[in-house]
């Protein structure tokens, strides 16, 4: 009797994946629970196991193909004896080496197998047999080896430099000629998410009137409220206080008095949600994600601090679920962190708002007569002009602006 191994369903609005690679080939005996195949989605990569004992059949796919959901990726045959006959590994020969003296003879170590190497991301583990790299010796920053593990793992250490005498200064000499045969290039092809996100992103600003407004907001108390509490709070949550989680409350009381912003467009009709999920953007070795903070109106400021932090760590190795990125009613996302001072983000359909921050620096204002220095932000909202008119939208960001230059008015609102 044979089974399909098809292509599982892979998460809302997520109908294609391509085959990554096949962890097992045609004839190989496998155990309910092996892992067959690895695929690679737009938003996560994830694998494919056998769900009974057999023996893999005939491969519909190989690696590099797209494939959709139900597609069928390979045949599960029947094992010829009514079992599947699992692998058991031979007990390696002792290698013919030169003894070390300082290791003490005892019984032979059988070799580790396969099935306990380390976790990786199927990057990493291309990446690692391209570089002739073994993924046992790759320290990993994470739950799995990524790619930079695997790279930071073939780097070698500079060497100290020995103290030189000092030299004259000489005159500048003429930029060396490039031969023409040094200039290359490479090619390669779009991981699936890359390719997503380059669709999705011309597609919302060919489906939205997308426009942006801005406006700036004194950080002064926010930074003086962490400075005070900081201490505390890392002690009795154990997470430090950042400020998305002020933005984050802020945007939700904002989002209230907003509500078309929480908002989507479904052919003629508003859906207006009574939920607040709120899509942190980060940026994953693939491209960037946006994992959701689920019924955020409901967690505390640590809480938010913690979920946000959980998601960095797991957007770095690999292990975030679809179920994690699915969904969301409004997206925030950082660019102060990479050390932008103001952009202007693009909506992440079919949501209607995305609020971006920037960089903190000190800027001289001019306040109550006199001249002083404050650390201040740039926001900005981008936002469908389909259903949001400009005056709401600058309504909207004055409302966090006062929010976070006053946050106990976000406790009075809450």
């Amino acid at each position: 009797m044979s089974t399909n191994i098809v292509v599982p369903e892979l998460g809302e609005s997520v109908v294609e994946a391509r085959v990554a690679k096949w962890l097992k080939k045609a004839g190989d005996s496998v155990s309910a629970g092996d892992p067959l195949v690895e695929l690679e989605t737009e938003k996560i990569d994830l694998e494919v196991s056998a769900d009974r004992a057999g023996v893999l059949g005939n491969i519909k796919h190989q690696e590099g193909a797209d494939v959709k959901v139900g597609e069928v990726l390979a045949v599960l045959e029947e094992s010829t004896n009514g079992a599947a006959q699992a692998k058991v590994p031979e007990v390696p020969k002792v290698p013919e080496v030169p003894k070390v003296p300082e290791v003490p003879k005892g019984p032979v170590q059988k070799a580790v197998p396969s099935s306990s190497e380390k976790k990786a991301t199927p990057t990493a583990k291309n990446v690692a047999k391209a570089l002739d790299v073994k993924l046992e010796s790759v320290e990993s920053s994470g739950a799995r080896v990524t790619k930079q593990d695997v790279l930071k793992a073939t780097t070698p250490a500079p060497a100290p430099q020995e103290a030189k005498a000092p030299r004259a200064p000489q005159a500048p000499q003429a930029p060396k000629k490039v031969p023409a045969g040094e200039r290359g290039e490479t090619r390669e092809r779009m991981s699936k998410r890359r390719a997503t996100i380059a669709r999705r992103l011309v597609e919302a600003q060919q489906t939205a009137a997308m426009l942006t407004t801005f406006n700036e907001v004194d950080m002064s108390a926010v930074m003086q409220l962490r400075e005070r509490r900081k201490e505390a709070f890392t002690k009795k949550y154990g997470v430090g206080v950042g400020i998305a989680s002020f933005f984050v409350k802020a945007a939700i009381n904002a989002l209230k008095a907003f509500p078309q912003i929480n908002a989507e467009i479904q052919g003629d009709e508003i859906v207006f949600k009574h939920y607040y999920d709120i899509g942190m953007a980060v940026g994953a070795e693939g491209g960037l994600v946006v994992p959701v903070l689920r019924d955020a109106d409901r967690m505390s400021f640590s809480e938010i601090e913690l979920g946000i932090r959980d998601f960095a760590r797991r957007a770095q190795d690999g292990s975030l679920t679809l179920e994690d990125l699915k969904g969301g009613t409004f997206t925030i996302t950082n660019g102060g962190v990479f050390g932008s001072l103001m952009s202007t983000p693009i909506l992440n359909p079919p949501q209607v708002g995305i609020l971006g921050l920037h960089k903190i620096a000190d800027r001289v204002l001019p306040l109550n007569g006199q001249v002083v220095i404050r650390p201040m932000m740039y926001l900005a909202l981008t936002y469908d002009h389909r259903l949001v008119d400009g005056r709401e939208a600058v309504q909207f960001l004055v409302k966090i602006k006062e929010f976070i230059e006053d946050p106990a008015w976000m406790l009075l609102e809450s």
